[in-house]
């Protein structure tokens, strides 16, 4: 019989061993069930991917901005944003710059979002002033969001190997999607949100929210959201008064996130290009003024009732007598400040003026704009790291507005430009960048402000579908509150009843934009309006820079328009996509008939390369002839022997063009010139034997 007293052996050597073995499994085993439950919901693909970037579907060697990006940052996934569309390559080829964007619904380009936004200027501007480059811009901004966003965006540009980063942002700092103001707000402190965000990413995370919002739909309230704007619905607080702890709150969220932002693209040396904020001062009235306790501050509402009465029925003299005595009683009224700013505005005192309008952009508790905080945050954090540049567009903004005001010439409501407000943000990038030489100047020289205004490709019907949705936004809230005074908008074109009926369409989510564009295009084919049948396919080629027939259908406009230089230029783009022989004969023709010779060499080589046309060594060994008669004709101008020369093997190739343009320098010099003379009338029998077949 064993002795009860008796000890079992394992408690003598290793049994705390053991105990702390069992408790260490204990504590782990409940992260291992949620390791193997994570692993298990991405195995089934549960959940949205919270990757930046996602393979195209049409062709895999092309990534584009993910649709579900935005998923994370929004707590109703109802509301959550999606962005554009813009491919591109996974290899990053050497002639390539690529430019990433982040930013908010003005960095996207609202209210047109396709090529009115400043990015599109931008692309058509670098693609026109440098053919010889390839210019990837891809814009990953959405609408109602800040910068938790632009943040959370920019710690993933790093592995796409961007060449600069441009960044637009503030306005939405309290009332975008995480904002300290907002219905998605988590709590005022960045890391702790910035640490959820991550985890929303988790697909148990998501697993665990959705169950959470059945739980919500079944058992709670539901929200009213019908006939509400995303801008009411993003709204929690709609006063943030000026200085208190809430607005110091949003200042250090941006303070915060920004700084992360830039620490983050400076550790990888990537260049930023980031710009300070612009808004309406002039023209926009403050949404909402607090109110003074009345107790403290008895005499206020008087002289202010008073004073801005006054100013609406046009006594100037009585509206300054009050307004500036409601002033010195209660400096921090928002309304009283703006309506002493137009007072100034009319007496032609403009910096009093801009002083008064500042503040009551800093006043209004309806934080919609920027208050100036945020522009001296941007200067600051510019000057903290080395790669980071500041875009200074308030100062463009400043110089195109009347007495360097910033008012409705150039901004449509509150925040969001018109076009000719686009192109100057895109034209304060394009400085900033030209200065920071992330391109060099090309030999053949750039395009000018002045020239991208004439030939920017935007549709009537895309500035109106812009002015029909300012429109409805102006009729909602909050602007149907308080409405800006009346004065002209310079954003609007009149258009054909084609254009309005698809821009309605368009604006109010009837047809999406391609199918509209196409039925424009037709439309205008069928009236023989070529011109403006070129400008619609032009902003296809926008819109899809990746689509090598839109390039070719702009090329055979520009030779119906007789515009040899853009011809060249599509037709070049379309041949690069898709090499061919057609493509090659039609590029070295054209510059044959332009009398490049030089530029035509490398598409007649591929020509002969890839097809079997027997006349092309021939040609080939004129052109190398007629490039040095060239090469003479340089070092001796007057050498009437060589120019007619030149003209001669040019009409040899059948290029009456070229063979007439050097005919006609010989007549200029030598109006008898027999050989000249001789070659003319035998270039123009040919042209009337061909017009009689």
């Amino acid at each position: 019989k064993k002795d009860e007293n008796q000890a079992p052996p394992s408690r003598k050597g290793y049994s705390k061993k053991r105990l702390f073995l069992f408790r260490l499994i204990g504590l782990f085993i409940p992260f291992i069930v949620l390791f193997l439950l994570e692993i298990s919901l991405r195995l089934f693909h549960y959940g949205y991917n919270p990757d930046l970037f996602i393979e195209y579907p049409s062709d895999h060697r092309y990534l584009f901005f993910n649709p579900e990006a935005s998923k994370r940052y929004f707590a109703d996934q109802a509301i959550a944003t999606t962005g554009n569309i813009e491919l591109f390559k996974k290899e990053k080829d050497e002639n390539t710059i690529r430019i990433f964007v982040l930013g908010e619904s003005t960095t996207i380009g609202y209210p047109y979002f396709h090529n009115a936004s400043f990015h599109r200027w931008l692309q058509y501007r670098l693609a026109r002033s440098f053919p010889d480059r390839n210019f990837e811009i891809i814009n990953c901004s959405l609408t109602a969001v800040n910068s938790y966003t632009v943040l959370g965006f920019a710690r993933q540009l790093p592995d796409y190997q961007p060449d600069a980063v441009l960044i637009y942002t503030g306005h939405n700092e309290y009332y975008g999607a995480l904002g300290v103001g907002s219905t998605d707000r988590i709590g005022g402190n960045t890391y702790l949100v910035n640490a959820l965000v991550w985890l929303r990413g988790l697909k148990l995370v998501q697993l665990m929210t959705n169950g959470y919002e059945r739980i919500i739909r079944i058992f709670g309230s539901k929200k009213a959201i019908a006939g509400k704007t995303r801008m009411e619905l993003m709204v929690a607080d709609q006063q943030i008064p000026f200085g208190s702890d809430m607005f110091n709150r949003g200042i250090s969220q941006f303070e915060s996130n920004m700084d992360a932002t830039l620490k983050c693209l400076n550790k990888h040396h990537i260049p930023v290009f980031i710009s300070n904020l612009v808004s309406n001062e002039k023209d926009m009235k403050p949404f909402i003024s607090i109110r003074p306790d009345s107790i403290r501050f008895p005499s206020f509402n008087q002289n202010f009732q008073t004073g801005s009465k006054a100013l609406e029925q046009g006594n100037y003299a009585d509206a300054a007598k009050y307004l500036e005595q409601a002033e010195q009683i209660y400096p921090s009224h928002a309304a009283c400040n703006y309506d002493l700013g137009q007072l100034a505005y009319r007496h032609g005192d403009f910096k009093k003026a801009e002083t008064f309008f500042s503040e009551a952009v800093d006043l209004d508790a309806l934080r919609f704009r920027a208050p100036g905080r945020l522009n001296e945050i941007i200067s600051k954090l510019c000057s903290k790291y080395p790669d980071t540049h500041l875009v200074d567009s308030r100062s463009i903004f400043e110089d195109w507005s009347e007495h360097h005001i910033i008012g409705d010439k150039l901004i449509l409501e509150h925040v969001h430009p018109n076009l000719l407000g686009y192109a100057l943000l895109s034209d304060a990038f394009y400085r900033s960048m030209k200065k920071a030489r992330i391109f060099s100047i090309p030999p053949a020289g750039e395009i000018s402000f002045e020239q991208l205004l004439q030939r920017m490709p935007i549709t009537s019907m895309d500035s109106l579908t812009g002015a029909i949705k300012i429109d409805r936004l102006k009729k909602s809230w909050p602007f149907s509150q308080t409405r800006a005074q009346d004065s002209e908008q310079t954003d609007s074109i009149a258009g054909t009843s084609e254009e309005e009926r698809l821009a309605n369409g368009v604006a109010f989510k009837k047809m999406n934009w391609l199918q509209a564009n196409e039925t424009l295009y037709d439309y205008y084919i069928s009236h023989h309006e070529i011109s403006k049948a070129k400008t619609v396919v032009e902003t296809m080629v926008l819109e899809y820079p990746h689509e090598e027939g839109y390039y070719e259908k702009a090329a055979n406009l520009c030779g119906a328009l007789k515009d040899d230089e853009e011809a060249v230029f599509y037709f070049r783009k379309a041949f690069d996509l898709s090499p061919s022989f057609e493509k090659a004969r039609f590029l070295f023709v054209l510059y044959l008939e332009m009398d490049r010779p030089e530029e035509a060499v490398p598409y007649l080589d591929y020509a002969m390369r890839n097809g079997r046309d027997s006349r092309l060594p021939a040609i080939k060994r004129l052109i190398g002839e007629i490039i040095g008669l060239r090469k003479s004709s340089l070092k001796d101008s007057s050498n009437l022997t060589v120019l007619n020369e030149i003209a001669g093997k040019y009409a040899q190739m059948g290029n009456p063009r070229a063979a007439t343009k050097y005919l006609d320098k010989v007549l200029h010099s030598d109006d008898k010139n027999k050989p000249a003379l001789a070659l003319l009338a035998k270039i123009q029998n040919t042209k009337n034997d061909q017009g009689k077949q």
